[in-house]
């Protein structure tokens, strides 16, 4: 299983980090054991000040495939979830002044924390999905799957040149405006339409 990670992928997220917007999807890859699963607590880690939540329509992959072409790719995911990208920025930040790469500040343990899969089919409208999240109650990120830059199917037809895609990966989509640190003792939850999905605290 294989966890793939969408970046810059909603214009006003991209404008609020000072980024271009990409004209490709640009990703990065977590590994199994950032998951935090059943809303257990997310612990800050030692090394980092300046954790930011980053909320993302998350997709799972249903077949395998590679190469696959965009109008098929809608054949390719069939359960959707929330999940968090959790992001130490401060390290981002430095590895990008010395241009390295910063999975170190996005691939650490327990960086992603996801909800129950459900299926697409009780959705309306895959590209017509709301979601947001609260932070201590107060609404910070309110996005929409219509306002991505890249939809599902383009990303998936995407990736799939690179990496051969397996049943069960999951891709984080992206985020959109409003990611934020979080502090010791407050508390995460997020919406997909109206059904809450996760609810869990900072520690």
């Amino acid at each position: 299983m294989k966890i793939i990670c969408i970046g810059r992928n909603y214009s006003e997220h991209a404008k609020e980090l000072s980024n271009p917007l990409p004209d490709k999807p640009l990703f990065f890859m977590k590994p199994d054991t950032a998951l935090l699963i059943r809303n257990r607590p997310f612990y800050i880690p030692d090394f980092s000040n300046e954790i930011h939540y980053e909320t993302e329509l998350v997709i799972k992959i249903s077949k395998n495939g590679k190469n696959i072409r965009e109008k098929f790719a809608h054949n390719y995911y069939d359960k959707i979830t929330l999940g968090i990208d959790f992001t130490a920025r401060d390290i981002q930040k430095k590895c990008k002044e010395k241009g390295h790469p910063w999975e170190i500040a996005k691939a650490f343990d327990n960086s992603a924390p996801i909800s129950t899969f459900i299926p697409l089919s009780e959705l309306n409208d895959r590209n017509n999905i709301r979601f947001h999240m609260d932070l201590n109650g107060k609404t910070v990120q309110d996005g929409n799957s219509k306002d991505m830059i890249f939809s599902f199917e383009k990303i998936i037809s995407y990736v799939s040149q690179f990496i051969y895609l397996k049943m069960g990966d999951m891709i984080f989509t992206g985020t959109p405006a409003g990611v934020g640190k979080v502090n010791i003792g407050d508390r995460i939850t997020a919406y997909l339409e109206n059904k809450k999905m996760l609810d869990f605290m900072i520690k």
